[in-house]
């Protein structure tokens, strides 16, 4: 049965993947609403506000939307910041609630302008970076909760009181939180069908209650609906106007990137095509209405997207379902969720921040090119010890600068400095002609010119995605491509897994000297692209394919 604004044959796989996404997000919007700052109520707020209203006004029908870590990290910097400036949390509250509002009004009209379209050109390293700093921050702020000792609110500060934490530990604490760690990675080799994160929260908190450890617990969360958080929104003095600006435009940012990346993820699941503008627009209703009653703001959670999929979720409803799951449980189960110990919560933060930082980034520091290397070590540092926006902006202005100065370089070697050609139209080369006309149906030929960079890997993606499904092989030609940066080694790996799932096979011609000993060094060759599908010119990959494709 179906009508024109649902077909209710997605109806039971939209319930089950909302409810699972929603059972996921439960233990994380508990645990990063005490990361915050704020408490665990938030966490759960944003949740139910978010999950719901970014499913109903969003452009990616499957997002499970909620807290996330790096927005969560931004939140708690500003909680930090505004309690610094005003002497305590409850004065503190009309700036938070004022800088997330602003945040969510920001995303729509990011929306409304199109700005999704510049997002995708943030180069790799200060990307990998930020979130390698946001995993970092994590890590190091829930090392004291952890071992059951209060900790300080940054990073500097908490490096500074580490003796403290091997003298001062609360065993008990260590216990159960290391259980929950324990609990968390085992129980999926057991089975996957209950989220690891759930069983981990519930069993630890259990055995922590029957055996009356003495150990912090989240205390006492209110029940039933929020209340309007409006009052001294307009009487918030001047010298916080700075403060409210720059984190409402660094939570915007943030929580468009996250959501976007997590679109495309979806979209490659459920191999549809996701609205990134209207994706921003209800981002920001959510975290908008979720400022409004008191909650943090979040983005597209990747985790419960991907569990969302796979559980059967097809449109928007799944989200919603996930939302309004979490609003049940704010209704019916507060009182329980009072007893979670905060250890509990650290040891299901910590594994989630380790999969925050990015491990292939780091892994390849040694391999990229050494100015994407410093980019992204200056980013990470910055990020964990320093100002987050700071960190985003050095980043993209260095990342700039060292591109202007490699274009100059190629310049001044008289070598072609152009953009990317797009398979639609493009015209085969001289060389290719005969071939061209003979094959055209079965074999494409992408050109490549000038250096591929972050500036170009989004639209090189785009059209790797468009090649024919009748396709059954690319070959790329590197003539003109005298250098690539991390953005580009990545984006071109990326595109050769994707390629390669569709029975594409990938043959390179004519690979310069740097890019080739990038491709090598992260293991792109031989890997994914082995020795004998490079060749030397344009015609030796031609007499292969003839004999191994058997054109």
């Amino acid at each position: 049965m179906s009508s024109k604004f649902y077909d209710f044959k997605y109806l039971k796989g939209d319930l089950t993947g909302g409810l699972v996404a929603g059972v996921v997000a439960l233990p994380l919007a508990l645990a990063f609403g005490v990361q915050s700052g704020l408490g665990a109520i938030a966490g759960l707020y944003g949740a139910i506000a978010v999950g719901v209203f970014a499913a109903i006004f969003g452009g990616t029908a499957t997002q499970a939307s909620g807290p996330t870590g790096p927005m969560t990290v931004v939140s708690a910097a500003l909680v930090a910041g505004a309690i610094e400036l005003t002497g305590s949390l409850e004065a503190a509250m009309p700036i938070i609630i004022i800088t997330f509002l602003l945040g969510g009004i920001f995303q729509i009209i990011f929306g409304l302008i199109n700005i999704a379209g510049y997002v995708k050109y943030f180069p790799y390293p200060v990307v990998s970076g930020f979130m390698s700093g946001v995993g970092l921050i994590i890590i190091i702020l829930q090392l004291f909760p952890f071992v059951g000792l209060s900790s300080a609110k940054s990073t500097w500060l908490v490096m500074q009181d580490l003796p403290r934490l091997f003298t001062d530990f609360n065993w008990q604490a260590l216990a159960l939180g290391g259980l929950t760690v324990l609990i968390y990675y085992v129980f999926p080799y057991i089975t996957k069908a209950i989220p690891s994160a759930l069983v981990a929260l519930v069993v630890a908190s259990v055995v922590g209650y029957f055996l009356k450890w003495d150990v912090p617990i989240i205390g006492e969360i209110p029940s039933g609906l929020p209340s309007l958080q409006v009052d001294g929104l307009l009487s918030i003095d001047a010298s916080a106007y700075g403060l409210v600006a720059e984190y409402a435009l660094v939570l915007a940012v943030l929580g468009s990137i996250d959501s976007l990346l997590t679109s495309v993820i979806a979209d490659n699941m459920t191999k549809t095509k996701h609205n990134s503008n209207r994706e921003l627009v209800g981002q920001g209703i959510g975290n908008a209405i979720a400022a409004v009653f008191g909650g943090i703001p979040g983005a597209g959670a990747t985790k419960g997207t991907v569990i969302n999929i796979n559980s059967g979720g097809r449109t928007r409803v799944s989200g919603a379902t996930h939302g309004l799951f979490l609003l049940a449980v704010l209704l019916g189960l507060g009182t329980l969720a009072a007893h979670i110990p905060l250890c509990v919560l650290a040891g299901l933060l910590i594994p989630i921040a380790f999969k925050i930082i990015d491990v292939k980034g780091l892994k390849h520091l040694l391999a990229v090119p050494r100015a994407d290397a410093v980019v992204l070590i200056i980013v990470l540092l910055m990020t964990t010890f320093g100002s987050l926006i700071q960190a985003v902006g050095v980043g993209l202005l260095l990342a700039s600068l060292l591109f202007m100065k490699r274009a100059s370089d190629i310049g001044e070697k008289g070598m072609e400095v152009g953009t990317i050609a797009g398979f639609d139209g493009e015209k085969p080369w001289q060389d290719e002609i005969e071939f061209y006309e003979k094959y055209k149906d079965k074999v494409y030929i992408k050109h490549l010119y000038g250096p591929l960079f972050f500036g170009f890997t989004s639209h090189f993606q785009d059209e790797i995605v468009n090649i024919p499904e009748q396709i059954t092989a690319l070959i790329i030609r590197m003539d003109r491509v005298p250098y690539i940066d991390q953005s580009g080694l990545y984006a071109l790996e990326n595109a050769v897994l994707d390629l390669e799932q569709r029975g594409v096979q990938v043959l390179l011609t004519a690979v310069q000297e740097q890019p080739k000993d990038k491709l090598i060094s992260i293991d792109i060759v031989p890997d994914l692209i082995s020795e004998e599908h490079i060749f030397d010119d344009i015609q030796a990959a031609f007499d292969y394919l003839k004999v191994h494709f058997k054109l």
